[in-house]
């Protein structure tokens, strides 16, 4: 590591940062270079591990304008062994107040790719621990038919329809977004969906089973990407219909892309996804500080 430098780039060295071949190619990422336009990333949250000359390692923390929290590591790539992975996050954290958050995105099978391997042990070498994954869905193509049978569907009434339905869900099902939501506004997506998502109530589709609401969705439209940013059921056995009807009803709106998150650990819900047509594109792995 004789020749090894770490630093954080300076103003108008963008180009720097993008000039490291992207490890994992595969991996749906925004751009790097519109994020210092937006002023979420910025040039002193982002660092470099150069040896040589060449980046073999990159890190930006992000932190979008007029968020409520910490910046959090969003993007780190790694050539070299983990130790100098490590270095980069140690040096970086003292001058952010500490570690913070890492949301390590992967491609689904990444536990079989080795590029994903060199930034997750760097990052536990670095003082964080893996506390969860959450999957990535897309979907794409033609709806499939709402199974005919024992559930209806219909738009919400009113945002207190809706409170009261998500007050009813335990566990939602399905959260997209779930982290930016938290690390942006300080909000808890599961119990307060209508302080982040935008749009009238009657995005929303409620599930119905004899007349009596079983399932809530937000077929979020009008948001980064069409979306099914929520989805909560009382009735598991509603999925595949309430699936099947939001992904029509955003298809109706224009959408050619639908895409959901969900916990990897919730085996039920991702076979649903995948009975629905929709393909897993990115893993989502987040890093916390120990102690």
């Amino acid at each position: 590591m004789t020749d090894l430098v770490i630093r954080p780039l300076v103003a108008g060295e963008e180009n720097l940062f993008t000039s490291m071949p992207d490890p994992l190619p595969e991996v749906p990422k925004n751009s790097y270079i519109d994020g210092i336009a937006s002023g979420g990333y910025r040039p002193e949250r982002t660092w470099v591990a150069l040896r040589g000359g060449q980046v073999v390692g990159r890190a930006a923390w992000v932190l979008p304008p007029g968020s409520v929290g910490r910046p959090w590591l969003e993007w780190f790539d790694l050539s070299a062994e983990p130790e100098v992975g490590a270095e980069l996050l140690r040096a970086a954290h003292a001058t952010l107040g500490g570690p913070t958050l890492y949301h390590a995105a992967m491609p689904p099978n990444w536990r079989h790719e080795p590029a994903a391997m060199p930034p997750m042990a760097a990052a536990r070498l670095a003082g964080l621990a893996e506390q969860g994954e959450r999957l990535r869905f897309a979907w794409t193509g033609t709806p499939r038919a709402v199974p005919p049978g024992r559930y209806a569907f219909r738009p919400a009434t009113d945002r207190a329809e809706i409170t009261t339905l998500v007050a009813r869900t335990a566990a939602p099902q399905i959260l997209t977004g779930a982290e930016t939501a938290r690390a942006v506004a300080g909000i808890d997506l599961a119990t307060a969906p209508l302080a982040w998502l935008p749009g009238p109530p009657q995005t929303w589709r409620v599930a119905l089973r004899d007349g009596a609401p079983v399932g809530l969705a937000a077929a979020a439209g009008d948001v980064c990407h069409p979306m099914i940013a929520y989805l909560g059921l009382t009735d598991p056995d509603a999925l595949d219909a309430l699936l099947a009807d939001v992904v029509a009803v955003l298809h109706a709106g224009g959408a050619h892309e639908v895409v959901a998150d969900v916990d990897a650990c919730l085996a039920g819900v991702v076979a649903g996804l995948e009975r629905a047509g929709f393909r897993p594109v990115r893993s989502r792995i987040t890093f916390t500080p120990v102690g």
